[in-house]
């Protein structure tokens, strides 16, 4: 049994809550690296990561490269003499880092791999739609989530969980599987085994502004998923329309019904407390939204201010 001396790196809250159950669990962390800060916002105002808020309120030894192969970082990096670098929602690392530690580099990824690799795991595993989903722990290798497995967890997906919940349940399924993973580590008993490329049939590319668009031809469960899939961030948009005037409106949660309408697809129906919109097999029904500089806010909410004609179509 070798007593672990610990690197973490990690940047997002996902990231915090493992950090914490590391240290919680009285287990030996010799420095964080997290991102550099930078300015954010419209007025430009230094942020900083979630995972730095937490190490220097704890008073941990905290590193921010710019650059991971600086030769004065990998120095600093070399004095912690840790044993073990743990990886969550960071960036890839050089072959001069990950091979450091004499007992290896692992990182959780929040899919059952070697489905879902990439960075958006979570959101595309409620956007197609999977029933199941969970977490991995792996020894990181020269590729992205290609690394021989360590352990798997496993949880289901609700019909209607949205990627914000999820992500805070795979947070805490994390937290208890990397903990399970430095035990099996610090005991010598680590048995890690390859992932099999040939069951790859799902990747979790990076979400931009193109693939959180709403396509309005697609079946209205799937629309559904895709809303929910991208809630609360970076949230799925569209192009609403009423006479002359077009809004881009972020559409946070919504209801699907299958049934038979009559409507072109897009069309827009209000009441005085209801927007639905007509898909190819059904009726959407949009629960919580946001106009252009405007909160996010319940549709009842919006209909109180805004009065939309029967003209009102989605593109």
């Amino acid at each position: 049994m070798e007593k672990l001396k610990i690197v973490f790196m990690g940047t997002p809250e996902f990231a915090v809550g493992i950090l914490n159950t590391i240290c919680q669990n009285k287990f030996e962390v010799v420095g964080v690296i997290t991102a550099a800060d930078k300015p954010a916002g419209r007025g430009q105002k230094v942020s900083t990561s979630a995972v730095k808020d937490y190490a220097v309120a704890n008073n941990l030894r905290l590193l921010q490269p710019v650059n991971l192969k600086d030769e004065a970082f990998i120095e600093e990096l070399q004095s912690l003499n840790a044993n073990l670098f743990v990886v969550v929602a960071f960036r890839m690392l050089p072959e001069i880092v990950w091979k450091m530690p004499k007992l290896g580099t692992f990182n959780l990824h929040a899919s059952l791999l070697p489905q879902y690799r990439g960075a958006a795991p979570i959101n595309w595993a409620i956007i197609n739609g999977e029933e199941k989903t969970g977490v991995t722990t792996f020894f990181i290798d020269d590729k992205i989530d290609t690394g021989a497995m360590i352990l798997q967890a496993e949880t289901p997906i609700s019909q209607n969980e949205t990627a914000g919940e999820l992500h805070d349940r795979l947070m805490e399924l994390g937290c208890v599987t990397v903990l399970e993973s430095l035990n099996i580590i610090e005991n010598g008993n680590a048995k890690p085994k390859q992932q099999d490329d040939s069951l790859i049939t799902k990747t979790a590319y990076k979400l931009n502004k193109d693939n959180c668009k709403i396509d309005w031809d697609k079946p209205g469960k799937e629309i559904h998923n895709h809303i929910r899939g991208l809630s609360p961030y970076p949230a799925s948009w569209t192009i609403l329309k009423d006479d002359d005037n077009e809004w881009n409106i972020k559409i946070y949660e919504s209801s699907f019904s299958e049934e038979e309408h009559e409507h072109k697809i897009g069309t827009v129906i209000t009441t005085k407390k209801e927007l639905t919109i007509a898909v190819k097999n059904g009726m959407l029904s949009i629960k919580v939204l946001q106009l252009p500089g405007k909160k996010k806010m319940k549709t009842h909410e919006l209909l109180n201010g805004v009065q939309l004609s029967q003209n009102a179509i989605v593109i």
